[in-house]
């Protein structure tokens, strides 16, 4: 019987003589199945007065098969053509209320079965959640009665949410959403002969192009964008449903602080071939809420001719919004500096206002010497404003008195400087019910609440008061040392009653009801169990070390259970990083992240292999730092090897690592890296690239933080790529794309061409394409049979190296 290559299905991990092996799906050791679908723990949200709990749960990870479902693919968006929805959504498969104060917990009767949940929302008195449900056939809106504890349908028309879900609450029995306009089945279809080819044209115009992905490409896309993103607007009120205004493709719709008005942005034709929906001409106004146009505030250009580089903008007015400490005052920026960063001007933007009834000049309200990132509005004289310059990594918060004017700087940060990052204001809510800024201690200071933490102890997030005075931060809590605790809402900021989340190494995240004024015990207020009892005894520690240079680095060093050096000796060593950029070495050296937290898993970890007798560092730091008046990148490939090796001699030193059997291995930028690594030195056995990007001429005005063109800086481009040195990629790499990949930059062409050109020139290299995966991935067949891939290739040329 004759048989061609393509016709032989080679189940092997070795080196195969042909390009393809036709593998079917399948498992990993069981060990890292039963951690990839273990059922994570719940999710929370708690209502403004701590009295009622509600609790999400969610299922791991949906089928292949789900993935496969038809989308259409135009304006940077996926769409379900069968529902008015996106599609590739994790859902909420479980709600549940819990009293804070009884501690019971209440099933809700009325969810639908299946559910499928979108993200619930409380309505300003608290007694009741809105949420959406995504069925096969269309997207409903339930709204669940608190004190009932059950869920009601309340529209009768499916929902449209493919631009944002629209849904918001205008008062405690009123809400706002979008429902589709026609059935889906009416969807266009493409006709076999279109009308002519596809034409774009520049006529001497300035136009720099990023690397969006799912772009409209055809006049038949156009049409398929204005039908699924038309809805017509909704207002729903003890039964009775109202339509407002006309059917429009709504980008945005946003109810004024006095709930009289809506601030609405519609987008226009012509639709564009080189930005996303949210890029495409657009047209700004209010209008009441029977819908009827109060005034049109702008009509906004495709943003097609946006200037390249990070703190640049088109000279157009941006940012409309809504004051939150007004009845109804619209807001809005304008640039100063004809949308140019480098422009040498005083004030680069200013912020202006206008109230109802809209029919005034609108007011100057302040200026900023550099990019406006936004305001949170307090009361008639406090207002906290930021800006900064991502090219230089800076931000600037200023208190801004409405009642005067005046703007003083209360603090400037490099925000790469963790261990002086004062925090996030607390916020409270206003008598319009919208979130404003949080003063204590008779107006005089701001709650400021860090998550994180960084401090050279580790992450360690705080409670501070800072004096609007004196400007200095005077942390009032901590957490513990040994443990990994955060405020994860303020309840009363005066009494300083909180919730915290707390975990440590053993101890998995729950939340606690702490006071710190009557400091009484902590009130657990939930009891979530371990969904990782296999991971209990293995051995977490955060190392430090330094490179050649002194820049100090720091990694999560992970051991398996039972693990004895002396007996056992080095083990094979997987090293898991991601790059990042700084301008100072100072902060470079910080340490980020805590030996005190619960070992959580998502399908992205290394720490799978910790359970198969590995050592991992895991976010072993990959700085790459601005030297002598250059930029990062200059010297990117010289500062990835002395990361690389000042990793190595430490595990080396520590007795625990391996130095003859060490693999490296990232996703997205850490996969660049890997294939850089691989191309530049010998230091490793083994190679783990995911959904990366090699090509840099592929992102050509720019990528990651790095703002140059190719066109300014060639040389770097090319020398940062690792396709450029695939001749010399002998170390064997695995390389895996989702063959859906929707980020920018990684067009899963990287992978291929990649493959192509190692293969070309004799390399150990093996391609796998992911069906229907985009950046992230999600189905639970690929992502099993991912780790079958990784843990086969890591066994066949690191652990079984002699």
């Amino acid at each position: 019987m004759k048989r061609t290559l393509l016709s032989l299905f080679i189940l092997s991990t070795s080196l195969s003589v042909f390009s393809q092996d036709a593998v079917s799906y399948q498992l990993p050791p069981k060990a890292m199945a039963d951690l990839l679908l273990a059922k994570p723990t719940p999710t929370i949200s708690i209502d403004g007065k701590a009295e009622w709990i509600l609790l999400s749960e969610r299922n791991t990870y949906s089928s292949v098969e789900q993935l496969a479902m038809p989308e259409v693919r135009i304006a940077g968006l996926r769409i379900n053509p069968a529902n008015f929805s996106l599609s590739r959504q994790s859902y909420i498969s479980n709600f549940s209320l819990q009293n804070v104060k009884t501690g019971k917990t209440s099933a809700i009767s009325g969810l639908p079965v299946p559910l499928a949940a979108g993200i619930p929302e409380w309505n300003p008195g608290d007694t009741k959640i809105s949420f959406t449900n995504t069925t096969a056939k269309g997207v409903d809106l339930y709204v669940i009665d608190v004190a009932t504890a059950k869920a009601t349908k309340v529209n009768k028309q499916p929902l449209n949410v493919i631009l944002g879900n629209g849904i918001s609450w205008i008062d405690s029995e009123t809400i706002l959403y979008r429902v589709a306009t026609k059935p889906a089945s009416a969807m266009p279809q493409k006709p076999l002969m279109p009308k002519g080819p596809t034409v774009q044209q520049n006529l001497g115009k300035t136009s720099p192009s990023a690397t969006f992905q799912d772009l409209i490409r055809s006049p038949y896309d156009e049409q398929l964008f204005e039908f699924f993103g038309t809805s017509q607007l909704v207002q729903y009120k003890n039964g009775v449903q109202t339509l407002i205004g006309k059917p429009a493709i709504y980008a945005n719709v946003n109810v004024s602080p006095d709930k009289k008005y809506l601030l609405e942005k519609t987008i226009n034709k012509p639709f564009s071939y080189l930005v996303t929906s949210r890029g495409f001409p657009s047209t700004v106004k209010v209008t009441d809420l029977s819908g009827k146009t109060v005034k049109v505030l702008a009509e906004l250009p495709s943003t097609e001719g946006t200037p390249s580089g990070y703190d640049n903008t088109q000279n157009v007015t941006r940012d409309y919004d809504w004051r939150d400490d007004e009845a109804a005052t619209l807001t809005w920026v304008k640039p100063l500096d004809s949308g140019l960063i480098k422009n040498k001007v005083q004030f680069h933007d200013a912020v202006f206002a206008l109230s109802a009834p809209f029919n005034g000049s609108a007011k100057e309200l302040f200026k900023t010497e550099t990019r406006y990132r936004g305001t949170v509005w307090g009361n008639t004289t406090m207002a906290l404003v930021y800006e900064g310059l991502r090219s230089k990594q800076t931000s600037k918060v200023s208190r801004y008195n409405p009642s005067t004017g005046n703007v003083e700087t209360l603090y400037a940060v490099n925000q790469t400087d963790a261990y002086n990052n004062p925090g996030t204001p607390v916020t409270t809510k206003n008598n319009f019910g919208r979130s404003v800024v949080q003063t204590v201690d008779n107006g005089t200071k701001l709650l400021m609440n860090n998550t994180v933490g960084s401090s050279p102890k580790g992450d360690l997030p705080f409670l501070a008061k800072f004096d609007l005075d004196t400007k200095k931060n005077d942390v009032i809590w901590r957490s513990a040392e040994g443990t990994f605790e955060y405020v994860a809402d303020v309840i009363d900021a005066n009494k300083l009653v909180l919730l915290t989340r707390r975990e440590s190494q053993k101890d998995v995240p729950n939340y606690f009801i702490k006071n710190l004024k009557l400091r009484i015990a902590d009130r657990a207020v939930t009891q979530f169990s371990n969904p990782y009892p296999s991971l209990e005894g293995i051995i977490k520690e955060k190392i430090s070390y330094k490179r050649s240079d002194g820049v100090d680095l720091t990694g999560n060093l992970y051991l398996p259970k039972g693990y004895d050096k002396a007996k056992d000796g080095p083990l094979p060593t997987l090293i898991w990083a991601y790059p990042r950029e700084f301008n100072s070495a100072t902060d470079a050296a910080q340490i980020r992240g805590s030996k005190d937290r619960f070992t959580m898993i998502s399908w992205a970890s290394p720490i799978f292999w910790v359970t198969q007798g590995y050592a991992v560092l895991d976010e072993a730091e990959m700085p790459i730092v601005a030297k002598e008046g250059k930029k990062p990148n200059d010297t990117y490939v010289e500062q990835l090897v002395a990361n690389a090796e000042a990793a190595i001699n430490k595990l080396s030193d520590l007795g625990v690592g391996d130095r003859n059997r060490m693999a490296v291995g990232g996703h997205s930028y850490g996969a660049f890296m890997t294939a850089n690594l691989l191309a530049h030195t010998n230091l490793f056995k083994a190679g783990l690239a995911r959904s990366g990007a090699y090509n840099r001429t592929l992102t050509p005005f720019g990528f990651q933080n790095e703002e140059r063109t190719y066109w300014d800086v060639p040389q770097l481009y090319y020398e940062m790529s690792p396709f450029s040195y695939a001749n010399k990629i002998k170390t064997p790499l695995l390389l895996i794309h989702g063959d859906s990949d929707d980020n920018p930059g990684t067009f899963p062409i990287n992978s291929e061409r990649l493959f192509n050109a190692i293969k070309g020139f004799g390399g150990t290299t093996r391609f796998v394409f992911l069906p229907y995966e985009a950046h992230s991935y999600r189905g639970k067949e690929n992502l099993l049979h991912m780790l079958w891939e990784m843990n086969n290739w890591l066994d066949t040329y690191v652990k079984k190296v002699k």
